[in-house]
């Protein structure tokens, strides 16, 4: 008999609403990589664009996932699909070159459990959505066949989903990024991120509190006008990096005696020479030019003459200042040194071994005019498109003459982080950041 409430009962087997069991588990699955995406707007929140493509991505996953728990049909099946095929393929790009257009993701990371298990969710509600709308002939997925055994096989998979899921949601919050590939921690901080580091990792950087080792030295810093410093043999607990205090950057595994010295030295000179460019209109008058990347929050005024002078890590002959335009005003808050023109990553001098990493900008396209400004963003090593032209990316390396998240060499996160050298790992030395250490 046919009745209002069940149109579907006189239909063909071949006509027949979408089947129900992969359609439920789609909608699970879908649902749990929509929590696990919710979890990462959190962790992303200091970059904007990649904090609301999260919330957009969670927000579909989660809608979609309700929907398909309690209604059928083909259009939303093949919504469903779509969409989340499109999350798994952003996943593959974003792992594996990186996503230019948006600001935190435009470089690749390692792939991680909590990011590959919303990946592998997605990719399951994908496969279940487009098993639903098969021929319903395949009476083994309705739930009106099967019985008692089968109903408990497809609750056992709903559970399963769900357990895997908060599983999921709860790895995100040890979830590392960094605009740069690394491993399971030792990453760009800022992000409420772990940055714990275990010894022997083989990432290239220990921010573990004490290291117990014989190859890291304890520092006491001089008058920081001099940069002198002495050093005894005595591993401490690492100190976080304030300007107004003494300078000490001990306790790091890896680093010698000579390496801490000399990252010391460079800061307590930076510091005491850098304030004569706090006015930048006394650093214009000098021959610095802003390349307008002010709206990042930081920007950057070039001396285009001192990249090739005889002058390197000199805060007398700073080749970029970087000033922060937080309040709509500018405040110098750190030195960008660079080497000459023709130099590379390889080449680049032993500051303060681990303390410190230089990267390059390849991706930035500038304007022809005199001085150059920055004007747009390509892929790491791509062509701009003419008229605007790729600068020859040189070596830097920043010097914080104020407190920072990862200490006093960070790069900027972002656009602004540039590129480190192949199969380095970002650096963040929390062990001497912000906010850490003793």
């Amino acid at each position: 008999m046919v009745t209002a409430l069940d149109p579907q009962s006189s239909a063909s087997p071949s006509q027949q609403a979408p089947t129900v069991v992969p359609a439920g588990l789609a909608g699970v699955a879908s649902l749990g990589a929509g929590a696990i995406h919710c979890t990462a707007v959190g962790l992303h929140a200091e970059h904007r664009q990649s904090a609301i493509a999260f919330a957009l991505l969670a927000a579909f996953q989660l809608g979609w996932g309700a929907l398909a728990l309690f209604r059928r049909g083909r259009l939303l099946a093949i919504v469903g699909a779509v969409g989340n095929a499109v999350a798994v393929v952003g996943w593959v790009v974003a792992k594996t070159n990186g996503i230019g257009f948006i600001d935190g993701l435009e470089t690749a990371e390692g792939i991680q459990w909590a990011d590959g298990l919303a990946a592998l969710l997605a990719t399951l509600a994908v496969v279940g959505a487009v098993l639903s709308i098969v021929p319903a002939s395949m009476g083994w997925m309705r739930s009106d066949t099967g019985g008692p055994v089968m109903s408990g096989v497809v609750t056992g998979l709903a559970v399963g989903l769900v357990v895997v899921s908060v599983v999921g949601m709860v790895a995100a919050g040890g979830h590392d990024h960094a605009g740069g590939h690394h491993g399971a921690t030792d990453v760009v901080a800022g992000d409420g991120h772990d940055h714990s580091q275990p010894e022997g990792s083989g990432d290239g950087h220990d921010h573990g509190q004490s290291t117990g080792s014989g190859d890291s030295a304890a520092a006491t810093s001089g008058d920081a006008s001099t940069g002198g410093h002495a050093h005894g043999g005595a591993v401490v607990p690492p100190k976080a990096y304030d300007p107004t205090k003494p300078i000490d950057l001990g306790g790091v595994s890896g680093v010698t005696p000579e390496q801490q010295a000399r990252s010391e030295n460079l800061i307590a000179l930076t510091l005491a020479r850098l304030p004569q460019w706090s006015d930048y209109r006394t650093a214009e008058a000098k021959g610095f030019n802003s390349i307008r990347d002010g709206r990042t929050g930081y920007e950057h005024f070039v001396n285009w003459a001192y990249i090739n002078d005889e002058h390197t890590l000199d805060p007398d002959h700073p080749e970029s200042l970087v000033f922060s335009t937080a309040g709509g005003k500018r405040k110098l808050v750190s030195a960008m040194y660079m080497l000459p023109t023709g130099k590379t990553l390889d080449e680049v001098p032993d500051v303060g071994g681990k303390l410190t990493q230089w990267h390059i900008h390849d991706n930035l396209c500038f304007t022809p005019t005199d001085p150059p400004v920055v004007a747009g963003i390509t892929g790491s090593g791509a062509k701009c498109r003419a008229p605007l032209r790729n600068l020859d990316p040189v070596p830097m390396i920043h010097v914080w003459i104020v407190s920072h998240p990862c200490g006093p060499f960070a790069a900027l996160e972002g656009v602004g982080a540039g590129q480190i050298k192949a199969g380095e790992t970002r650096l963040c030395d929390t062990a001497h950041g912000a906010g850490t250490g003793t």
